[in-house]
């Protein structure tokens, strides 16, 4: 049976891949290009295109183009680590942008996962974490206000909340709770992303003592992140 043009398409692409003609981050071409190139129609090429995105060897960043994917970053399922820590072992470089940092009063669910009182003063952080150009987390935290007092006078484009609240309040216990979801409009904008990209995300819950100290949601494009676990003696 012969190949089906848009299995051609995948075979020669993955092709440039794994050689390293193509490196991570590598620009590929347009479909525009493709087609003119490989004499093939658009849909080909965008079939082509979408299972190279949704097998993790490429990644469509909104508005910019389509680029040969890294290596799927990776954090441990177990552990609450620090992302700049994370991406700087990996030879990249970790930077950050602050979309909101503010107080406000506790909402009731708010309050509830962090044993407030409703009304009570939480500060509320919204970082985009990127891994040299490309966003790779949305960390939307919120702080127990009387255990980090000058949250809010922190720049977190320089150090991570998580350096700092380690420093003022020392993380003692931990809880994820990881699902996957469809991020919001918003969200995709943020990672660059389509809407309709399956996105990780881990809700996480951090102590300091017998107080709960942060609450936080960490939002990963799919295609860009795995969780790694390892358990028993």
């Amino acid at each position: 049976m012969p190949v089906p043009r848009y299995l051609r398409v995948k075979q020669m692409i993955s092709q440039q891949i794994l050689t390293g003609a193509w490196p991570p981050h590598h620009r590929v071409p347009s479909e525009n290009e493709l087609v003119e190139e490989l004499q093939v129609s658009r849909m080909t090429i965008n079939r082509a295109l979408r299972e190279l995105t949704a097998e993790g060897l490429l990644v469509r960043m909104q508005g910019v183009g389509t680029f040969v994917a890294e290596p799927k970053m990776h954090s441990a399922l177990f552990a609450v680590n620090n992302i700049a820590e994370e991406i700087a072992v990996r030879g990249y470089r970790h930077r950050s942008e602050v979309v909101l940092l503010r107080q406000e009063p506790a909402s009731p669910e708010r309050a509830l996962a962090m044993n407030l009182h409703e009304g009570e003063p939480v500060f509320h952080s919204l970082i985009v974490h990127y891994q040299d150009d490309v966003p790779m987390q949305i960390e939307d935290r919120f702080v127990n206000a009387p255990l980090a007092p000058q949250y809010l006078e922190q720049d977190f484009t320089t150090h991570t909340p998580y350096s700092y609240l380690q420093r003022v309040s020392p993380l003692t216990a931990g809880e994820h709770v990881v699902e996957a979801v469809l991020g919001t409009a918003d969200e995709c904008h943020l990672l660059k992303i389509p809407r309709g990209e399956p996105c990780l995300l881990i809700r996480r819950r951090t102590w300091s003592g017998k107080l709960v100290a942060t609450s936080a949601r960490l939002l990963h494009p799919g295609s860009r992140h795995r969780l790694e676990g390892r358990f028993g003696p």
